[in-house]
């Protein structure tokens, strides 16, 4: 009897029942889902009309084969496809939508593409050999940022191999003479903003203790900070936002929130970069709040360093408005200042604690984080030009949370989905193969999280199939989002190393082909033409011998 059960199920609502096989169970909604539906999409016309418009836009828009003189990279750390599902619905039903049909901004742009994340000794990659790939073109090794695969985490000695470094696209932008800056929810030396400058075998040596507690010399394998500061690329960086104050600042002095440092070297690097502006005669300013940030807006300095947090800056709905920007704030003063170079700039903006959420199961926040980082997108849009700028969006890897369940359109994306499992018990529409969010069973039946008296609190985990102390990032592919100069160049599968490539090809900076390069843009066609040439004058020159 069971058995037949399991493989009929039967759903029966107002004396009709309605009957599913075990894969495709009928809607738990029925017929009351009818009631939150646009009446307007139960006409087939509606769905015509609706693919022709997109047709027609699509028709409409014009592509520009100009130079990107700016390129912009928004990167969502761990914005996984699900993820965007899931934050673009949430946006539909805060504006009181059903929400499914919603979209971000970025998710309006012409291109998409998928890109592979893989690391070369990693099936599931994590946030430094991503890096190094969508920043510097090549693919590396888990935990190793601006080095090639010859670096094994944590190896000091073969790190210091020059030959062994490898450049990022910001390095170059300033070889070509324009600005670049760099702006994140995390710490600034953590994995994907240091991808942009660092050339460190270890992604966790962000400090020179850390350096020290592995066993190597600080001098010999300079930590993240102290690179940022003193080292090339990231000491010609005009705009630097985001946490990580701790770093910078020695284990014996208070810090501009009364917090001791983390470094033992007794360096202050926030008064050496002072120091280091100072003696070059630039104009520059350190800030540590929001309202120090805000009041540059309207006479920037050339050198800006904003740590606006001891260590990663807080989720957007924990913040406090009056000392914490927003990123679309940061990125709104970081584009004003570097635009102010007539060769244009790359920009790096992180939406880093999409991630972070993702690591505590706490998938509310994950989303809000996500659509944070959207508005930041939508504000750098609005700024630049479609003509002139090149806007990309994209994740460094996935993560594990499912989409899952049988809820009637509209349903609360955060919610228990309308579905139960076989011995009744309600589970989430958004949960997560593994992380700390784990409910021990009872008596062979899992507990009715819904009924927890925490139960939606922001900082309340979504439950779990494996016990983690933190959830894993996904090996999925992740999305690829491009307006701007040759936008359709980012469209395919295609390995994450060649971001940066592309980016370049676009802007006309770094190595290989350039769209500025006429002999090249159309590959394969003046070697074709100057084939045919070739064939035509020897037929020619036959005729005559």
């Amino acid at each position: 009897m069971r058995s037949l059960l399991t493989c009929l199920v039967t759903v029966c609502v107002a004396a009709a029942c309605v009957r599913g096989d075990r894969y495709h169970p009928a809607d738990p909604g029925s017929r009351a889902a009818a009631t939150v539906v646009n009446r307007a999409e139960t006409s087939a016309n509606y769905w015509a009309q609706e693919a022709q418009a997109a047709i027609k836009a699509r028709l409409e828009h014009k592509e520009s084969v100009k130079k990107a003189r700016n390129v912009v990279m928004f990167l969502g750390d761990g914005m996984s496809v699900p993820t965007l599902a899931a934050a673009r619905t949430l946006l539909g039903q805060r504006r009181g939508e059903t929400g499914e049909e919603a979209k971000m901004n970025f998710e309006k742009f012409p291109t998409v593409g998928l890109a592979k994340t893989y690391c070369v000794n990693a099936q599931v990659p994590d946030s430094a050999c991503t890096a190094t790939a969508y920043l510097c073109g090549v693919k590396t090794n888990s935990g190793v940022i601006g080095l090639n695969a010859e670096v094994v985490r944590g190896d000091c000695e073969a790190s210091t191999d020059a030959s062994r470094h490898v450049k990022s696209i910001a390095e170059w932008a300033l070889d070509d003479g324009r600005d670049v800056g760099i702006v994140t929810t995390t710490r600034v030396t953590h994995a994907s903003p240091a991808g942009v400058f660092a050339k460190v075998a270890n992604r966790s040596w962000e400090f020179d203790h850390s350096v020290v507690l592995a066993g190597f010399d600080p001098d010999r394998c300079p930590d993240i900070a102290y690179q940022l500061v003193h080292k090339h690329p990231g000491n010609k960086f005009k705009v630097i936002l985001g946490g990580g104050r701790r770093n910078f600042v020695p284990d014996n002095v208070l810090d501009d929130e009364e917090r001791y440092g983390r470094r033992t070297d007794n360096r202050h690097l926030i008064n050496e970069w002072n120091k280091d502006k100072e003696d070059r005669g630039v104009s520059h300013k350190y800030v540590w709040n929001r309202e120090q940030l805000m009041s540059l807006k309207e006479d920037l300095p050339e050198y800006i360093l904003g740590l606006l947090h001891r260590t990663h800056m807080r989720y957007h709905m924990q913040s406090n408005p009056t000392r914490d920007p927003t990123l679309a704030e940061m990125t709104e003063i970081a584009i004003r200042s570097l635009s102010r170079n007539e060769k244009g700039f790359f920009l790096f903006v992180e939406g880093g604690r999409i991630d972070h959420g993702h690591h505590d199961n706490f998938a509310e926040l994950a989303l809000d984080e996500t659509l944070e980082m959207d508005k930041a997108v939508a504000r750098a849009a609005e700024l630049l030009s479609e003509d002139d700028s090149l806007i990309v969006v994209t994740a460094d890897h996935a993560h594990v949370m499912a989409f899952n369940g049988y809820s009637r359109r509209g349903h609360d994306i955060l919610g228990p989905s309308r579905d139960l499992d076989e011995d009744g018990v309600p589970y989430m529409t958004l949960s997560y193969t593994n992380g700390p969010g784990f409910r021990a069973h009872v008596d062979g039946k899992r507990p009715n999280v819904t009924a927890e008296s925490n139960y939606r609190d922001l900082e309340w985990q979504a439950h779990v199939d494996v016990p983690l102390d933190s959830e894993t990032h996904g090996g999925d592919d992740v999305a690829v989002f491009a307006r701007g100069p040759h936008h359709s160049m980012f469209t395919g599968l295609y390995e994450q190393s060649q971001l940066p490539h592309l980016m370049a090809y676009a802007a006309c900076i770094g190595p290989g082909r350039h769209a500025c390069s006429g002999a090249t843009h159309v590959l394969g066609q003046p070697v074709l033409l100057l084939a045919l040439f070739i064939l035509l004058t020897s037929q020619s020159q036959e005729r005559y011998i």
